[in-house]
């Protein structure tokens, strides 16, 4: 079974859009964010939990390898590039990550 770890920052809007929209029978989500104030705070033990990390922004990227280093050392991390402009499970996200999670699904 593949485990996916969605990234945003506040764990309020598009990472936990994703974790509901790719949670399948074959694959388990998880969703975090990396702001103090985070819904769900990123823990390194759903850092070592993932197979495969998505993260929202550029600098989410940035700030998961600053505190996890060794934790993300070997693992895929993905920027999926999408801003902090969309509400949760608004049609417009939903669309983008589709388009954007699928290809690196297969």
């Amino acid at each position: 079974m593949r485990r996916i770890l969605f990234i945003c920052s506040r764990n309020r809007l598009r990472s936990p859009t994703a974790e509901t929209l790719f949670a399948t029978h074959d694959t388990e989500t998880a969703s975090a964010g990396l702001a103090p104030d985070a819904d769900q705070v990123l823990s390194l033990d759903q850092i070592e939990w993932a197979d495969l990390i998505f993260v929202m922004e550029k600098q989410h990227k940035s700030k998961l390898n600053q505190r996890f280093a060794a934790a993300v050392k070997g693992k895929k991390v993905v920027c999926l590039d999408i801003p902090d402009r969309f509400q949760y499970m608004q049609p417009e996200l939903v669309d983008v990550l589709k388009q954007k999670v699928a290809r690196h699904l297969r």
